[in-house]
């Protein structure tokens, strides 16, 4: 189960937290707004009854002159005059009960709020009037001039601090690809430069694994290395006596010893190339693929006659490749012994070298018992053997082959044919 992604994870908090600062910020505009609105309105309404009275009123043509082309009727300031009771001015629309209390108020006129403003000189009372919704709609576009630059910079800090968040994170990702990109034998830590602060420890601490890991592959190598070589020995002293012990000391059994000694010694044999091919590579030098594939069908067309086995090879394409010759021989020799060796008498093994969409493939078809099934993931691992017990093997033939391949950047794959016949196909895939 994989974890929650830090990409993701960063930028659904940032836009959380950028979303929660828009909202507070444009409540916190409209209020504001609204009350700078409400006071400079109030204002106006307490200016207009200062300077509103009888000369006013006596100013008709001025009160009330026709409104612009461009202005609502419904932001006209409502002006209502008293004198001795009696009114002397009045808008329609608003109440024409003179209000009981001066000052700041709000009133239902006509079905509608109006903010009033009332003041009292003598015999004269004055009552300024506006509706409510102009005073709304005037708080709500100051609220919305004063938001706009906020709006836009929230959707813009987001991509700035997205852009800047997968430039770092992308460090990462060539570190990912580095590590994803090491063979076993590789020994070089891991670059630390352009590598964030925080995960430089955990880097630090990726070295020191690898640098462990080496050492355990190195004592792990040393020791299979010297085992073999010290088994070699005793080994080549029991083939040694039992070659000049007389059959008729050991009746029936000579053989089977003969036999035992002969896998023991080919165990020997594998582990030692084994150990040979996890230190360093051979002497590369430039190699004719269709003449070192001739050889090694030669070199097991003995063992194909002796078990009736029909060996064909078939080259339609030429092949050349930059390695050690003899880690190539051993490559090739390896796919073949396995197919001469699980095919039955009257089988066919087919060795073939051509081209498939542009590269060199050479491929092993045998007719043999096949892979059994689940078997595939794990055909590579050493000292596993997939063959039915009754067949001799190590299973480190195919661990062999597959190191081999990776050192040298060719494909390689075994799985059971699919052109409806039993047995196995094994291809190598060469760059093009």
């Amino acid at each position: 189960m994989s974890g929650a992604s830090l990409r993701r994870t960063a930028l659904g908090w940032m836009t959380a937290l950028l979303a929660g600062i828009g909202i507070a910020a444009m409540l916190a505009a409209y209020l504001l707004a609204r009350g700078e609105a409400a006071d400079f309105l109030d204002g106006q309404l307490r200016q207009v009854a200062l300077n509103a009275g009888p000369g006013l009123v006596d100013g008709r043509s001025a009160a009330q002159a026709p409104p612009a082309a461009d202005e609502d009727p419904e932001d006209q300031i409502a002006v209502t005059i008293w004198q001795d009771g009696r009114i002397l001015r009045n808008d329609p629309g608003v109440d024409m009960r003179r209000p009981e209390r001066l000052g700041y108020a709000e009133a239902v006129m006509g079905g509608e709020t109006w903010r009033t403003y009332t003041r009292a000189a003598g015999p004269v009372t004055v009552r300024v009037a506006q509706r409510d919704v102009v005073r709304s709609e005037f708080a709500r576009n100051a609220a919305l001039g004063a938001v706009t630059p906020l709006l836009l910079l929230v959707p813009l800090s987001w991509l700035v601090v997205g852009w800047a968040m997968n430039r770092v994170l992308g460090r990462l990702d060539v570190l990912v690809g580095d590590l994803a990109g090491r063979s076993v034998s590789a020994t070089t830590p891991l670059p630390t430069q352009d590598v964030p602060v925080e995960v430089a420890p955990l880097v630090g601490a990726m070295n020191g694994l690898i640098g462990r890991l080496q050492a355990a592959l190195d004592a792990q190598r040393r020791f299979v290395a010297d085992a073999a070589h010290e088994l070699r020995t005793p080994l080549a002293a029991m083939q040694a006596q039992l070659d000049v012990l007389p059959a008729s000391d050991m009746p029936g059994s000579r053989d089977a010893l003969a036999e035992g000694l002969r896998r023991a010694s080919r165990l020997v044999d594998q582990l030692l190339r084994l150990a040979r091919l996890d230190g360093q590579e051979g002497a590369a030098e430039r190699l004719d693929l269709a003449a070192v594939l001739i050889d090694c069908v030669g070199d097991h067309a003995v063992l194909a006659q002796a078990k009736e086995i029909d060996l064909g090879v078939a080259i339609t394409a030429s092949a050349t490749l930059h390695a050690p010759a003899d880690e190539i021989r051993t490559l090739i020799a390896t796919l073949l012994d396995n197919a001469l060796r699980y095919t039955p008498a009257g089988g066919e093994v087919e060795v073939s070298l051509g081209r498939e969409a542009g590269m060199p493939v050479l491929a092993v078809h045998d007719t043999g018992c096949g892979l059994p099934p689940g078997s595939e993931a794990r055909l590579f691992d050493r000292f596993y053997r997939a063959a039915p017990p009754d067949i001799e093997g190590t299973g480190l033939g195919l661990a062999i082959a597959r190191h081999i391949a990776e050192r040298h950047g060719l494909g390689l794959t075994v799985e059971n044919r699919r052109d409806g016949r039993r047995g196995v196909l094994a291809r190598i895939v060469l760059p093009a």
